[in-house]
């Protein structure tokens, strides 16, 4: 227990490149004592740095432990060009998402260049069960919405959002079968997306990139096809990244 607490905390600094404790809270579900504590021995480590008051980056001497940047610029800097480019040939704002700690949080948009009209997906925590990204990362991480425990306490966002696990888990297999996750007005009436995990396995299966509009220009047949150009970008990425991309297996008759 003690020691998945400090890799968590870890990981979310890590991912974000810089942290305080309010906000490793928010993203593990720590007690503010208990995560401010284990910072400080992590820091006393030298596996933290404290950058700034209050502020805590990966240390020095687990740098020299793990040389692969997987931090938000990171990671921005190779992905954000092919989603821009992505975003001005389909007219429609694209995004990356990643997993830290217990939540999903869209951390990057990238929009068309020229004048369409397009909807903004807003930066920050997407719910597990309401949201493409944290569905297309759900689907594939079987512990992550804490299985029958949460049952009765997922929110209705609209009256289309699933809040049964059966319904979830139904969902998460056609997911896991097609390779891509769609919202439909789940999170917000008129509003669709799609999405896909950078990877099945390793760290892209903490990563989604993914693309949203309107629920008129959205329409079944559109989202099919945005599911299949994320898989081909998804690949793409992966091997740029230099991990596995796992083909999704295929869909039951």
């Amino acid at each position: 227990m003690q020691l998945e607490r400090l890799s968590l905390i870890l990981e979310i600094v890590g991912q974000r490149g810089e942290a305080t404790v309010g906000d490793i809270c928010r993203h593990s579900g720590l007690p503010q004592a208990t995560a401010y504590r284990l910072v400080q021995d992590l820091a006393a480590a030298g596996l933290l740095d404290n950058v700034a008051r209050g502020r805590f980056a990966i240390g020095a001497r687990l740098k020299g432990i793990v040389q692969d940047d997987l931090s938000d610029d990171a990671l921005c800097g190779i992905i954000a060009p092919r989603l821009a480019r992505a975003a001005t040939e389909v007219g429609a704002a694209f995004f990356l998402s990643r997993l830290r700690g217990r939540s999903v949080e869209i951390i990057h948009v990238e929009t068309p260049e020229t004048g369409v009209s397009f909807l903004h997906p807003g930066l920050g925590t997407r719910p597990i069960h309401a949201c493409s990204c944290s569905k297309a990362l759900a689907a594939f991480a079987p512990d992550l919405l804490g299985g029958q425990a949460i049952e009765g306490r997922l929110k209705a966002y609209t009256d289309l959002t699933l809040t049964r696990m059966e319904d979830l888990q139904a969902e998460f297999a056609q997911i896991r079968s097609r390779g891509y996750a769609e919202c439909v007005e789940e999170l917000e009436r008129g509003m669709c997306s799609v999405a896909a995990p950078l990877a099945q396995e390793g760290p892209g299966a903490r990563l989604s990139i993914g693309a949203t509009g309107s629920a008129r220009v959205f329409t079944p047949v559109f989202r099919a096809r945005i599911g299949q150009d994320l898989l081909g970008l998804a690949q793409e990425l992966a091997a740029a990244l230099g991990w596995d991309w796992s083909e999704p297996a295929p869909r039951p008759a």
